[in-house]
């Protein structure tokens, strides 16, 4: 018989509060704005029209951020047991429709000025606070995915890869308008700013994408499959076993169920004392994990009639897990 864990059970890990980073995130927009502006005003290049265009779009994705972060970082209630996580799919959501009207905005202004050119001014200082804004998006952008990818925040990323999209926009940019300062040619400037509209319109469907999948309960990525799933084989032997295994994710949040087959003869409090252990370390290897596991007899058929249709393959190809061992 597996011998009860003796360890005790780890408190789920607390969420972290992310709200500092979009605080970064607007006080950037804030200032990119009024530098982009400056540039534009200067050269009156439609290129850094749209760019500044864009990082007006920054500043109200990042208040949306904030406001998600605020919402998701609430505790549960009696009426969101689960807590509010999902408000930050919801920010990621709208940030890609603000993309879109960015992209709107830049190519209605690049096509009018393609059809009506007009030359460009000041061009040395202008573009060279575009570059003081460009380095400042870029390293925002970069804390703002790191932070993300750590604290597993949909919002963080999302607004990270919106800043980084800023920084490519302002180097197409720069690169359009340091070619009309030297061909002369004037209509160059409208087609970069048509080709910064189209990258962006990509950015943003690839963040509805991510935000509509996170809504539809999407299941872990494959890398936590593997360490959920090597824990269950290193504690499957010929006395306990399991099957039923499914995952998702809301924000920061990560869910697990899984059904336990122990031996008949055990008692409640060591069966009890067993998915403790089995809890302790699971949360071990994925903080914020919440695990959600069923008891069942291992000998019992009716205990391998309830398996979910979708769930996540634990064994090898040769164990069948809708029988008991040697069944």
């Amino acid at each position: 018989m597996t011998a009860a864990p003796t360890d005790p059970p780890a408190a789920r890990t607390s969420t972290v509060d992310l709200r500092k980073y979009a605080w970064l995130s607007i006080v950037t927009a804030i200032a990119t704005i009024v530098l982009k502006t400056g540039a534009w005003a200067m050269t009156d290049s439609v290129g850094l029209l749209s760019d500044a265009a864009e990082s007006t779009v920054n500043l109200v994705a990042a208040v949306v951020a904030l406001i998600a972060l605020t919402v998701a970082a609430r505790p549960a209630t009696e009426r969101f047991l689960y807590g509010r996580a999902k408000a930050e799919y919801f920010s990621a959501a709208v940030e890609g429709l603000m993309i879109f009207v960015a992209a709107a905005v830049i190519l209605v202004t690049a096509v009018e000025r393609f059809v009506n050119p007009r030359p460009l001014e000041n061009l040395g200082i202008g573009l060279l606070i575009v570059v003081i804004a460009s380095v400042l998006n870029g390293v925002v952008s970069l804390v703002l995915m790191r932070a993300g990818k750590t604290h597993n925040s949909i919002t963080l990323r999302a607004d990270g890869k919106h800043l980084m999209t800023d920084v490519v926009t302002s180097a197409g940019v720069l690169i359009g308008v340091g070619l009309v300062a030297l061909t002369g040619w004037e209509r160059l400037d409208a087609l970069v700013a048509f080709a910064v509209g189209v990258n962006i319109i990509v950015t943003g469907i690839s963040l509805l994408t991510e935000s509509v999948s996170g809504l539809l309960d999407k299941a872990l990525p494959d890398e936590d499959h593997e360490i959920i799933t090597e824990i269950l084989r290193r504690r499957t032997d010929e006395t306990v076993t399991f099957h039923g295994l499914q995952t998702r994710e809301a924000g920061q949040e990560r869910f697990l169920s899984v059904h336990v087959l122990v031996p008949d003869e055990w008692t409640v409090k060591h069966g009890h004392d067993y998915i403790e252990g089995l809890e302790h370390e699971l949360r071990g290897a994925l903080p914020s994990l919440r695990v959600l596991t069923h008891l069942e007899p291992i000998s019992d058929p009716a205990s391998y009639d309830d398996i979910p249709e979708a769930h996540v393959p634990i064994h090898g190809d040769d164990h069948d897990p809708t029988r008991p061992p040697g069944g």
